[in-house]
């Protein structure tokens, strides 16, 4: 780091201990124990992109490239004050860092504001997640002339590109964790083998470990929130760090892992184009797909939606479920998009009046279905049960990803 200019001599008043921590390919990562230094920093609260917005603006395109900047962190220069907090000590001294060091409180707000400002005006047709960029365009003209720009912005900025990680004009690229390009959107095949490999817990952080990781992928596995609930109670307050592994836990390990290593794919959003939204009840949660339809009239998952029920609300009736899975997922990405509305369950009809208060105060929030609700079938092969509520709000004007939350 001396070589790179990346530290230099200290004398600074502060100190924070270093470090080393073994990598998987045998060698060490050097890391600096910030702990007490963020423990009386001021939180920065800029925004962080979701990954799943950011996914969706992909949408269809034709081309995509995506740019990976060289030691993002490196690349910021630190003011006097703040090199000054940042030093660390070793047996051959004190130093400081002359450059934003990972591990700082504010580091990761500061890089995301950096590349937000700098692509500040490009963002028809680049998204970027701290230092992953992705230029996505519908034809190839306008790509080379989109990315000059972006590559342009970049070297203005006096930042670097890690060329060998750099994928240019490809139709398919791996980003945030996904495989995406043509329209379709799958996991990364590399993250989908070490959710498969995954050996059962044994301790509540293991536990959070493989939600954490599983539940990144939630958008491809109906009900999520349902399958896991035996593995989720684990996590609960006052339960033992050393959990107890049962049938019912390995059941729903296994069917998570099924789900992901089956190979799911889904289509990316157009929205100039309707949806259509399947919402559907049990006794532990609600679910919910969200799907448009090709040219062919043929429907295509976007995204899969669930939500684990409260103790509370577990015990309402099925009329009341079936209301509040209509009405709950205008709290996320489906309903909002204002698409076409199925549903089977006979009872929730626009002109009957709902039968408690209950159900009277979820009525206002499936308003914004204009033509109401009209009943049918709705889809099988585990998109919705054949035999609950399946609701769709009928076609509207579109919003923009940035509406969406999952």
């Amino acid at each position: 780091m001396l070589a790179l200019g990346v530290i230099q001599p200290s004398a600074s008043p502060w100190a924070s201990p270093v470090v080393l921590v073994p990598k998987k390919d045998g060698s060490v990562r050097f890391c600096v124990d910030y702990r007490k230094l963020n423990a009386i920093t001021v939180s920065d609260a800029y925004t962080m992109p979701r990954p799943d917005e950011l996914l969706d603006k992909l949408g269809g395109a034709r081309y995509l490239t995506t740019i990976d900047l060289t030691k993002g962190y490196w690349q910021v220069p630190l003011d006097a004050d703040a090199r000054l907090k940042s030093a660390f000590i070793t047996p051959l001294g004190l130093y400081e860092f002359l450059t934003l060091p990972f591990g700082l409180k504010g580091a990761l707000a500061t890089f995301q504001r950096l590349v937000d400002q700098l692509l500040r005006g490009m963002e028809s047709f680049a998204v970027v997640y701290i230092d992953d960029i992705c230029v996505f365009s519908q034809t190839w003209e306008d790509h080379v002339s989109q990315v000059r720009q972006v590559l342009d912005r970049l070297q203005g900025a006096g930042l670097t590109v890690k060329a060998e990680k750099c994928k240019v004009g490809m139709a398919e690229v791996s980003y945030l964790g996904h495989r995406v390009g043509s329209g379709r959107l799958k996991p990364e095949p590399a993250k989908v083998e070490v959710i498969r490999d995954w050996p059962a817990p044994h301790t509540k952080k293991q536990v959070q470990a493989f939600i954490g990781m599983a539940g990144y992928y939630r958008r491809f596995v109906p009900h999520f929130s349902a399958i896991a609930t035996p593995i989720t109670e684990l996590c609960k307050k006052g339960k033992p760090d050393k959990v107890v592994w049962t049938e019912q836990c390995q059941e729903a390990f296994r069917a998570l892992k099924e789900a992901l290593v089956s190979g799911p794919v889904l289509a990316n959003p157009d929205f100039d184009k309707p949806f259509v939204v399947f919402t559907d009840a049990s006794d532990m949660g609600l679910g919910a797909v969200l799907m448009q339809e090709d040219e062919k009239g043929e429907r295509h998952p976007i995204v899969y939606l669930s939500k684990k029920l409260l103790p509370r609300e577990q015990h309402y009736a099925a009329f009341e479920k079936e209301c509040l899975a209509m009405a709950w997922p205008q709290e996320t990405r489906a309903l909002s998009l204002r698409a076409a509305l199925h549903r089977v369950h006979q009872p929730l009809s626009p002109d009957l009046a709902a039968p408690d208060e209950r159900s009277q105060r979820q009525a206002p929030e499936m308003e914004p279905a204009p033509a109401g609700l009209r009943h049918g079938r709705g889809p099988r092969e585990g998109k919705c049960q054949p035999d609950s509520g399946c609701a769709v709000p009928e076609r509207g004007p579109r919003t923009s990803p940035g509406h969406w939350s999952q």
